[in-house]
């Protein structure tokens, strides 16, 4: 959903629809953010000039929103670059799915997974790469739950252990 460590970062899921960019926190790990909106243009030549400098020695942006984005989500990756495409075989727009490569603890897992079965780890996309959310979960993972549970007797064990705690 989204890397470890990102889990100290503020963050909130996904919308479907919505425009996401790569982003590199402070952290070196590399996750989406919100798409920023339009073009916002300095009201001062002290903030462009303040801006500017900012980014000439490398101060941290604060208040990054990291976006987490559940397994199994179908997402279109945006102007995917050349070499990219050649490697992969994919269009400009290529639809993938989001995946996670281990349940490791303490390890990088977030990547994409193309229609061609590849996986690309998002550590080795470039930040700025740009992504449409296109749905959360997958259309037959969310109906396969209920049909698991019913299988498993899930729900109604449940029920009946706490009835027998609560009459016996």
């Amino acid at each position: 959903m989204c890397d470890y460590s990102l889990m100290g970062v503020p963050n909130r899921l996904a919308r479907e629809g919505e425009d996401l960019i790569l982003y590199e926190f402070d952290s070196g790990t590399r996750g989406f953010t919100p798409c920023p909106s339009g073009t916002a243009f300095p009201a001062s030549w002290r903030e462009a000039l303040g801006s500017f400098l900012k980014a000439l020695v490398g101060v941290p942006e604060t208040g990054k929103l990291a976006v987490c984005i559940p397994p199994g989500a179908r997402l279109v990756l945006l102007d995917v670059p050349a070499e990219l495409r050649a490697a992969e075989k994919v269009p400009r727009d290529a639809e993938v799915t989001f995946t996670q490569l281990s349940a490791q603890a303490y390890v990088h897992r977030d990547a994409l997974r193309f229609d061609n079965g590849h996986e690309l780890p998002l550590q080795l996309l470039d930040p700025g790469q740009r992504i449409r959310v296109l749905q959360l979960a997958a259309a037959d993972e969310s109906e396969a739950l209920p049909e698991l549970a019913e299988e498993f007797e899930l729900v109604s064990r449940r029920v009946d252990f706490i009835a027998s705690r609560l009459v016996g």
